[in-house]
């Protein structure tokens, strides 16, 4: 029986024998360098490079880290830390400026390898003679009896630094501390000194107050321009780990008995404002403008740190969707029911004076960084130095919980309905998280700066398995009845137990 075969491929006869030639001539120096030397491109391919793996395989290289140190002051606060974290991860050494030694921030930056720690003030105190107060409230603006400025520790502080990020606080008398910091950046000739600044909005508007804080940063800055210090300056929106339910006054996101959040604030609850998490963003964006350098980033420029505009009314809804819970936005007086450092309630009162000045119009409220044109760039230069920030949704759904935990609060462990939070409106215009099929009815009803509690200590640093003493203060160590009113209820302190689990600090 004849078979057929039927094929759509061509037929191909059988290949004719030929001849299979060995070469016996040795090899050049080319073909030994590597054995896949001979490649199937031509020379004139564009496939054909000194690159391809088939044809030239380069020497290794061996790479080197950076070989430079950073100057760091306040480096348990958000941003500090944030710096240092990444910093370091990369090869940096850090001398880092800590005022003592609590909490589960302190720990990380004084155990890092890379870091060496000075621990002290930046201040100084006089003891105090017959008759004066024993206790001295160094939160307070401007010029303070008795208190000076610790040159001793910030010489020692820039010894051996090129690079310095520095982020004042209103600990002491800021503006003599930050001039200080600047004199002695520039003795020890600093090549990029980035400075965390923030407006004085009376410069901008004669009819919008100062927020003394704020103000202060404003006269650094300026003073840091005037000395000719190769310097960027950094505006750093409000921080997404300001809020916590605990009762500190401004972003607290007071906890409901029906297990929601209420946030009471002054903005106008239309008006865009600027929202930062410093935590996880501070540290890749100043790194970025170190690693530019002053070519790209010095002269002055002010870059606004920001990655996010949202309302507050916005950010309830983002802050809704990620702790999965209803969160109302309720614009009123801030509420002060702790005690808190003068230097601070004095600006909680300028803050809340100045964000209400436009009425019932939210494009009449001033703007929060006061320069128009720096509020309008954000996010876009903030994005060019860092393309991955965490926004209020993530800050709410993956951190805030753990920082509440961290705080002693447990409302995250009590059992919930499931459902998902969606967006809807109270009926006056504020927007709140209600789960899906629940019946709920809400109730009727920057400060930036870094919280962390305060108590002088001193005492020994583990770094690389030694112990260094740093003790930067003139005159004797203060006392145990010497401890000032800012050792109370300065701000949030994560104060949960000690836990083997961190890593989420990182």
């Amino acid at each position: 029986m004849t078979v057929e075969l039927h094929s759509d491929l061509a037929y191909r006869p059988a290949p004719a024998p030929r001849e299979i030639r060995i070469n016996t001539h040795p090899q050049t120096e080319i073909e030994r360098r590597h054995k896949h030397s001979r490649s199937s491109y031509s020379d004139g391919s564009p496939l054909m490079s000194r690159n391809n793996s088939l044809t030239f395989r380069p020497a290794k290289r061996f790479l080197t880290g950076p070989d430079k140190t950073i100057a760091v002051i306040n480096a348990a606060g958000r941003q500090a830390a944030s710096f240092i974290r990444v910093a370091t991860a990369v090869g940096y050494h850090v001398r880092a400026q800590m005022r003592n030694l609590e909490g589960v921030i302190a720990t990380e930056v004084a155990t890092n390898p890379n870091v060496t720690v000075l621990l002290g003030e930046l201040y100084t105190k006089e003891k105090s003679k017959p008759g004066e107060p024993a206790q001295i409230d160094v939160s307070k603006n401007g010029p303070i009896s008795g208190i000076g400025v610790n040159h001793n520790l910030i010489k020692e502080l820039f010894r051996g630094t090129q690079l310095a990020f520095i982020n004042t606080t209103f600990y002491g008398d800021e503006n003599l501390i930050g001039e200080a910091l600047a004199d002695a950046a520039k003795a020890a000739g600093i090549q990029h000194y980035v400075y965390s600044s923030m407006p004085d909005h009376n410069t901008y508007n004669p009819d919008w107050p100062s927020l003394p804080l704020w103000s202060s940063k404003h006269q650094v800055e300026e003073y840091v321009r005037k000395i000719g210090l190769p310097a960027t300056f950094v505006y750093t929106g409000i921080y997404n780990n300001n809020f916590t339910s605990l009762p500190y006054p401004l972003f607290c996101t007071a906890l409901q008995k029906d297990g929601s959040f209420v946030w009471q604030a002054p903005f106008h609850p239309d008006a865009k404002l600027p929202w930062l998490d410093a935590e996880h963003d501070v540290g890749p964006a100043v790194l970025q403008i170190f690693k530019d350098g002053v070519k790209k980033w010095g002269g002055g420029k002010r870059i606004a740190l920001a990655y996010e505009m949202l309302t507050p009314r916005e950010a309830c809804r983002h802050f809704a969707k990620g702790v999965g819970r209803p969160v109302r936005y309720v614009q009123g007086p801030i509420e002060v029911t702790v005690p808190i450092p003068e230097g601070y309630r004095c600006q909680l009162e300028a803050l809340e004076t100045l964000f209400t000045l436009g009425g019932d119009d939210p494009k009449k409220q001033p703007p929060y960084f006061g320069d128009l044109e720096l509020e309008n760039d954000c996010p876009k230069t903030a994005l060019e130095l860092w393309e991955g920030p965490r926004g209020l949704e993530e800050y709410a759904r993956e951190v805030f919980p753990l920082e509440e935990h961290a705080n002693g609060l447990t409302w995250m462990l009590e059992e919930e309905d499931e459902g998902e939070t969606e967006p809807e409106n109270n009926g006056n215009g504020n927007d709140y998280g209600v789960k899906s099929g629940s019946n709920h009815q809400p109730e009727e009803g920057h400060a930036n700066g870094d919280r962390n509690h305060h108590q002088q200590q001193n005492g020994s640093v583990p770094r690389n398995g030694e112990y260094h003493h740093h003790q930067h203060q003139n005159g004797d160590r203060h006392d145990s009845e010497d401890e000032d009113d800012d050792d109370e209820d300065e701000g949030l302190v994560m104060r949960g137990p000690k836990r083997e689990d961190e890593g989420w600090l990182a």
